[in-house]
């Protein structure tokens, strides 16, 4: 018989001591693992979407410098007839001979505030739902889009695995930032629309002296449904939002690969072409939303018998009046502010978004 050689007997300390280094190596993996949500919290948090809402502050003012004169004549021509004015020039000259500079700068009030607040989230909510979408619907991995169309990390992964937002993603998600910024922009608008055109220089035979009594008396007469008159054809109007950022990102991505510009210049252009392409497919909604906007609310306003029950009977009175060319009278005024109040606006904001920490 073969006697087997007897294992050297363990003390119970030592018996137990491969037990505790399992123990402590599962401790230690459990560790990692509860320290893993917490690393990739603060990975979220370092491309937070906060510099999208700050740097669409600076946009909206520069856009308001830039535009607002033009905005006033194109506001002026959508809502008149061509026995007041005959086109832009007229109406331009017009409204500096009887009213100054100033007047080309009436109702810029709602917009320098309300335009800060709409700029700030659209483009901060562009930013948002660019990065919603890229990670469920076109991108499987963990991507931070940013609105100059170039997707950064917030997680190491090969270069291979990395690809862009696509131009399709970047038009849903201007329809949608513009969805959420009409709640905002239909009544500033509304305000600043109406008094636009208000086109007496004494404030004494105005109806409303300015953006707060403005809104005051609409509200006390109208309530909060008067003030959002004509939020369905803002929300129309800014689903048009899908061919500008659509095409801001197509721009964008042929100036990158086919100039050398530098990344400012590259927002200057693509940001000026991609307001033209959107006023070009929108412009017609807007002259109807603006009809709606200045048409008399009634009521104990005393500003005349209402004429649009809805967005149709709008729209058919401009064809009925002028024709196909009334949905773009007041165009040329449009089109020339776009580029240049835009451009600018989008500068401004990249350059702040690129600043920020």
């Amino acid at each position: 018989m073969l006697t087997l050689p007897r294992s050297p007997s363990l003390s119970p300390t030592q018996m137990s001591a491969p037990n505790r280094s399992t123990n402590l190596n599962h401790e230690e993996v459990k560790n990692q693992q509860r320290k893993q949500p917490d690393t990739m919290a603060e990975k979220e948090k370092s491309q937070s979407n906060y510099k999208g809402f700050v740097a669409g502050v600076f946009s909206g003012v520069a856009k308001l410098t830039v535009g607002h004169p033009f905005d006033t004549i194109k506001v002026r021509l959508q809502t008149s007839d061509s026995a007041r004015f005959s086109g832009p020039l007229q109406c331009l000259l017009q409204t500096v001979q009887k009213e100054g500079v100033a007047g080309l700068y009436k109702g810029a009030t709602p917009p320098l505030v309300g335009w800060m607040f709409m700029d700030s989230l659209m483009l901060g909510s562009l930013t948002y739902y660019r990065k919603v979408l890229h990670r469920t619907l076109f991108n499987p991995h963990r991507m931070a889009a940013s609105p100059s169309a170039l997707a950064q990390r917030d997680l190491p992964l090969p270069d291979e695995k990395l690809h862009k937002l696509p131009t399709i993603g970047h038009a849903m998600a201007g329809v949608m930032a513009g969805a959420t910024v009409s709640f905002i922009a239909a009544p500033v608008e509304h305000i600043k629309a109406r008094l636009q055109i208000q086109y007496s220089s004494k404030k004494s035979e105005r109806l409303y002296k300015g953006p707060i009594d403005c809104a005051r008396k609409i509200y006390r007469y109208h309530g909060l449904p008067g003030l959002y008159h004509g939020l369905s054809a803002t929300l129309l109007f800014r689903s048009f939002f899908f061919f500008w950022w659509g095409s801001y990102d197509v721009f964008s991505r042929l100036l990158s690969e086919k100039t050398s510009l530098s990344t400012p210049a590259i927002n200057f252009w693509a940001g000026g072409l991609s307001a033209q392409v959107f006023w070009i497919t929108s412009y017609p909604s807007d002259v109807v939303k603006q009809r709606i906007m200045t048409d008399p609310l009634a009521g104990g306003l005393g500003d005349g018998e209402r004429r649009f029950a809805n967005w149709r009977m709008a729209a058919r009175t401009v064809y009925r009046e002028n024709g196909v060319r009334g949905f773009w009278r007041g165009f040329v005024p449009c089109f020339l502010r776009a580029f240049p109040a835009n451009a600018v606006a989008l500068v401004a904001f990249e350059g702040v978004m690129r600043a920020l920490p």
